[in-house]
């Protein structure tokens, strides 16, 4: 994904997801929850991931998931534009999706990417 466009179009490419204010800035959610947003970096965007899942992308690809100080002790951290494996970055977007998503929505998407 090159750009927080491409970012947006692939997150509302998911079900169910809207465009609503985060901290002022329109993001794809879903039931009311932010799972991507630009973050503070102007060439990352930021994606919502439980702590044990943050740590194994910071430890495993450290060129495309990446935090700043501001992103410590929190649930998320820093993808990379132009991430060089895409697809990880798209299962990472569906996971912070299907983290977000209702027993329902989670039942006719499948299991968790």
């Amino acid at each position: 994904m090159k750009d927080w466009a491409d970012v947006v179009a692939f997150a509302c490419s998911l079900p169910d997801v809207e465009m609503a204010s985060f901290y002022g800035t329109p993001c794809p959610k879903v039931n009311g929850k932010a799972f991507v947003s630009p973050g503070q970096e102007a060439d990352s965007f930021h994606v919502m991931a439980s702590h044990e899942e943050k740590a194994m992308l910071l430890e495993t690809d450290p060129e495309a998931f990446w935090q700043t100080r501001h992103y410590e002790g929190w649930p998320g951290l820093l993808v990379r534009y132009g991430a060089a494996d895409e697809e990880r970055v798209r299962n990472v977007i569906r996971r912070a999706w299907w983290d977000r998503a209702k027993k329902a929505q989670r039942a006719a998407f499948g299991d968790r990417p």
